[in-house]
């Protein structure tokens, strides 16, 4: 048995999490499950939003995107008050019918998701995470956000009293963490289910008072960056300050998984750029950057073939624009260009190259302005592809940032632009959900 004794943290440094007591579908088994949960609610499209619902009357959707505007200009928010009203309607419904059902003491959660293949799995710690007071480095953003889905998650909260789906939290390294994980997987999992796209999520609900001590006190012993779920983060601690003595605001579920080995990794966020032609959006870069056609043979195929290559490669600087048929790189960005990137931000967040792309390219040569109509960001490289083809416009493809340089921002007290960072694996929304009462 670990020892459960710890240091006396900083309390301005140090992670506080509690256990709580979940609410989760009363019918627990895989199958069910994997028709009743739901991808996080900012990966789901409105066509997505429609399948899902249509495979359980009480998949998670529900809740989470009470209703989806099919516009371009969907942000993510729940519809409105209305509608996060109606998901605090069902919410109570469904717990009256026991199709979901509330734990009877509190509990913490390990929580490892297994992609297919020959990929190590991913393990941490499902809590509620204290909201970090002034001055404290706890919890650390590295993304902007955009206040209507920010706004729009709030009323959701307001409206249900739930944390819906967990944020992600990446923390510092703790190694007795590890430990703990090894102990508790010698059970077998209280919740399994595997996702669509062959990531097998295995819950082990956690109660044991030494195992709660031991791993409560070595997060305490942390600090972490927000991985996943910025405007969840934002959305929370609006709503504290709205209901500073309100039964459980003070908190945010949150996934917390180690930076580095057994934690998270980091795919890019494309963007696609509406209503730009090709030679409209190159003509203007060219201003700016050096042009280069790259030849693709095999149509779509081809170009996604040549896409994913560009992306794995090492070396190569820049970005790659396409319309689906032809792909052109930009490189070599002039003085002008990167005289747009404010000088006075500091060092790890001017080197990054979402941020020059926002600012050098789509802000100073594009001059369009960063809002989801505008730019309409895209989670990989068919889906940017799809989306440049559907609006007519061109996609953006970047490379992602590497963890480190995601903390080095975070700590350097920096945000990226918004829909910098895509963490992977992601826990699966719906499996585990905080009521705010006790």
């Amino acid at each position: 048995m670990l020892s459960s004794s710890v240091d006396a943290p900083s309390p301005a440094t140090g992670l506080e999490v509690r256990p709580f007591r979940a609410l989760t579908y009363r019918q627990r088994d895989p199958g069910h499950l994997a028709r009743v949960s739901s991808p996080a609610y900012d990966l789901v499209t409105p066509a997505d939003r429609e399948n899902l619902a249509a495979a359980d009357p009480h998949n998670i959707v529900r809740l989470i995107l009470p209703r989806v505007d099919p516009a371009p200009e969907h942000d993510g928010s729940p519809g409105g008050p209305r509608t996060a009203e109606e998901a605090g309607d069902t919410l109570r419904r469904w717990e009256a019918e026991t199709v979901l059902e509330r734990d009877t003491e509190p509990a913490l959660w390990l929580y490892e998701m297994q992609p297919s293949g020959p990929v190590a799995a991913t393990r941490g710690w499902l809590g509620a995470v204290a909201l970090p007071g002034p001055g404290s480095r706890a919890v650390l953003p590295h993304e902007d956000t955009y206040a209507p889905a920010v706004e729009g998650r709030r009323a959701l909260l307001a409206a249900t009293r739930t944390d819906l789906e967990p944020i992600v939290l990446a923390h510092d390294p703790e190694p007795t963490l590890a430990e703990w994980s090894a102990q508790v997987r010698l059970a077998a999992p209280d919740l399994e289910v595997q996702d669509g796209d062959g990531v097998r999520h295995r819950l082990w609900r956690v109660t044991d008072p030494a195992v709660v001590r031991g791993v409560t006190g070595a997060l305490n012993r942390t600090g972490a960056v927000i991985a996943d779920g910025h405007h969840r983060f934002a959305a929370a601690t609006a709503h504290h300050r709205e209901l500073p003595e309100g039964a459980g605001s003070d908190a945010v579920l949150a996934l917390v998984t180690p930076m580095g080995a057994a934690g998270l990794r980091v795919e890019a966020i494309h963007r696609v750029l509406p209503e730009l032609s090709l030679d409209r959006a190159v003509s203007a870069a060219a201003r700016g950057f050096r042009v280069e056609e790259r030849p693709v043979d095999g149509g779509r195929d081809g170009v996604v073939r040549a896409v994913q290559e560009w992306l794995s490669a090492d070396g190569e600087p820049g970005f790659l624009l396409t319309d689906g048929h032809r792909l052109v790189r930009l490189h070599g960005p002039s003085p002008e260009v990167l005289a747009s990137v404010p000088a006075e931000s500091p060092a790890a967040w001017r080197g990054l190259d979402v941020v020059l792309a926002q600012h050098g390219l789509i802000g100073s040569l594009w001059q369009i302005r960063d809002d989801p109509a505008s730019v309409v960001v895209a989670h990989d490289v068919r889906e940017a592809l799809d989306g440049a083809a559907a609006r007519e416009g061109v996609a953006l493809l970047l490379r992602a940032p590497s963890p480190s340089d995601v903390a080095a921002v975070a700590r350097a007290g920096a945000r990226m632009p918004r829909k910098s960072t895509l963490f992977v694996p992601k826990p699966r929304t719906g499996l585990v959900l905080r009521p705010h009462a006790p």
